[in-house]
């Protein structure tokens, strides 16, 4: 027993998650599974929705420990309230991204967080960000994130095209997350997608017994 604690310590809190952002013609789907587990053994919930509002057009996925993601969001979301309110304007989705950075950057030594952020806004139109752990920022038209995401790089080479439709782009993120969620055990629960465009922000919940299959089980 005391060596099972000990191990467990070890672990610590597992990454385990995979989250997914792409853009398409006109918009950008986020989404992610839904289970947060300890240790890579216990599985804490099946419910967690990883895919967290920052503002009203721009979203942020979280991959990591869940204590580290979910306290730099609060403070970004924070942050971004009162830039709103200064500039008069909602702010940029290189703005969210750039908050999360310096938050990750100059907590880098005690934070295990990585992010990735998604919206739309007047200037640039749909965008992707990942924010690693440490606080780099890069800009991306498709990416993926957390254990699962070492399944389906393949998949996301060989399937994303930019400027797909909106119908397209959703099939391929659920595909995506399917089959990470099919073979990552850390991965699972329901599928959240999140879609954003000029005209607004659409919620999307995939049951997992409703979500595509590409084996026999």
């Amino acid at each position: 027993m005391e060596k099972h604690c000990t191990n467990s310590q070890v672990k610590g809190v597992s990454t385990g998650t995979t989250i997914l952002a792409a853009t398409f013609n006109g918009g950008v789907v986020i989404c992610s599974d839904s289970r947060a587990s300890i240790g890579g053994e216990f599985v804490s919930s099946k419910t967690i929705n990883k895919v967290i509002q920052v503002h009203d057009r721009i979203f942020c996925c979280m991959a990591g420990s869940l204590a580290d993601a979910q306290a730099v969001i609060k403070t970004a979301k924070y942050n971004l309230s009162f830039h709103s309110v200064q500039m008069e304007t909602p702010p940029l989705v290189i703005a969210a991204a750039s908050v999360l950075k310096e938050l990750c950057y100059h907590n880098k030594d005690e934070l295990q967080a990585g992010f990735i952020t998604a919206g739309w806004d007047k200037k640039k139109g749909p965008q992707v960000y990942v924010v690693s752990l440490g606080g780099m920022l890069v800009p991306q038209l498709v990416t993926i994130g957390g254990s699962g995401s070492t399944y389906i790089y393949g998949y996301v080479d060989a399937k994303y095209k930019p400027n797909m439709s909106r119908e397209e782009c959703l099939q391929f993120a659920t595909n995506a997350l399917a089959l990470a969620m099919g073979r990552d055990n850390v991965s699972g629960g329901v599928a959240h997608l999140v879609v954003v465009t000029e005209t607004g922000v659409e919620h999307v919940v995939v049951p997992g017994n409703k979500l595509p299959k590409f084996h026999d089980e």
